[in-house]
């Protein structure tokens, strides 16, 4: 008898420090690009890169963010929320 031998697949590497990836998967295009609109004007980030979503229709958005370099509103939402997020874990982060 033969025992299959699976091979472990690798982690994807994550973004630098500073950096995050955000994945946005919503109904149309136009309401992914919007998301991610609101986003690049808080954050530096890369070009956008889309795909699509699923067998019902929809896309799947893919950018990087640099924290280290927020505009506003960002800038002002990431001072204050340090300190509240250093106290107290998310209940998703479990």
């Amino acid at each position: 008898m033969t025992s299959a031998h699976t091979t472990p697949v690798p982690a994807e590497p994550g973004p630098p420090a500073g950096r995050a990836d955000i994945r946005i998967t919503a109904a149309s295009p136009e309401t992914a690009r919007r998301v991610a609109e609101v986003l690049r004007r808080c954050f530096d980030s890369t070009e956008q890169r889309s795909y699509p979503a699923g067998r019902e229709g929809g896309t799947r958005l893919h950018l990087t963010v640099d924290t280290t370099r927020p505009a506003e509103p960002a800038r002002s939402w990431l001072a204050t929320s340090r300190s509240v997020a250093a106290d107290d874990p998310q209940d998703d982060e479990a």
